[in-house]
């Protein structure tokens, strides 16, 4: 049986970087995927160079169509998936005047997206297989500041649907324009991908309940400041230096380790401390220009 692992949005950034990792220390195939073709395949020709040889597949994970072909294709060929990396991300504007068209993009693609990836790829994770969502310091739960929904999503009977009335609170905020900057840390800040990612994060812990029967890991994990497009080359971390974490987690980390918010040094965070000082500030990325 060849072993299978699968990066989403991995045709550029710390996507790119985790496959790089996994295609020297992983025994098995990795796949590269990208939504647009012509960058993926790009990235498949600049791994090549370095002797490197992915597997690639088109991935949109907001197209069902997309997911399913690529479920199609690795289950026809390969059977199942070994390791599976939810990466693909992308972050609105940087000031509060984000329109509902922008928000609803952040929203379905790092956050509803997963909900597709859940229905058609996570049937082909192996029993022991390992699932990693990259999540952020804007994943935390401290980047909440509604007492409302600090006290929902941190009641440990979470359920998917009461996450996703949390996201649709702040797409509906948006849409009326009644969102209320003070709900969100740090001035409402890039709220659409805290928000995203804070749920993220919590249905991952979710996904970990669901699938423990089968001995599957899920964990999330805020990668780090990086120097990305995302930060605009801002960050403590170039992608490499990034990815390490990850791959350690995928391929070395204890499989007892799950259901966990993972730091960039690996440390595990207690992702129900509200009042904790984890959560993105936008200075930071100031005080670098």
């Amino acid at each position: 049986m060849v072993k299978v692992a699968v990066v989403t949005g991995s045709n550029k950034g710390i996507g790119l970087s985790i496959v790089k990792g996994l295609l020297k220390r992983f025994d098995g195939v990795v796949f590269l995927t990208a939504r647009d073709d012509g960058r993926g395949k790009a990235a498949v020709a600049k791994l090549n160079e370095l002797g490197l040889h992915p597997e690639y597949h088109q991935l949109d994970i907001t197209d069902r169509n997309s997911v399913a072909r690529l479920a199609d294709y690795i289950k026809e060929k390969y059977g199942g998936i070994d390791i599976l990396v939810n990466n693909a991300a992308v972050v609105s504007g940087l000031d509060l005047n984000v329109s509902y068209k922008e928000t609803k993009e952040v929203l379905d693609i790092n956050y509803f997206s997963y909900h597709i990836i859940q229905e058609l790829l996570y049937p082909l994770v192996r029993d022991n297989g390992r699932i990693l969502n990259i999540s952020s310091d804007c994943g935390h739960l401290s980047n909440v500041r509604n007492e409302y929904w600090i006290k929902k999503l941190s009641n440990k009977s979470l359920t998917v649907e009461e996450i996703n009335e949390f996201v649709n609170w702040h797409l509906e905020a948006v849409r009326t324009g009644t969102f209320n900057k003070s709900d969100i840390a740090d001035e409402g800040s890039i709220a659409a991908y805290r928000v995203a990612k804070v749920a993220v994060s919590a249905l991952t812990m979710i996904q970990q309940r669901e699938l423990d029967g089968r001995n599957i890991s899920v964990n999330s994990l805020h990668p780090g400041f990086v120097r990305t497009d995302m930060t605009k080359g801002l960050g403590f971390l170039d992608v490499d230096q990034a990815a390490e974490t990850p791959v350690n987690l995928l391929l070395e980390a204890p499989q007892s380790l799950k259901g966990a918010y993972v730091w960039y040094d690996g440390q595990v965070l207690d992702w129900f401390d509200a009042n904790a000082d984890y959560y993105f500030k936008f200075k930071t990325m100031l005080d670098m220009l």
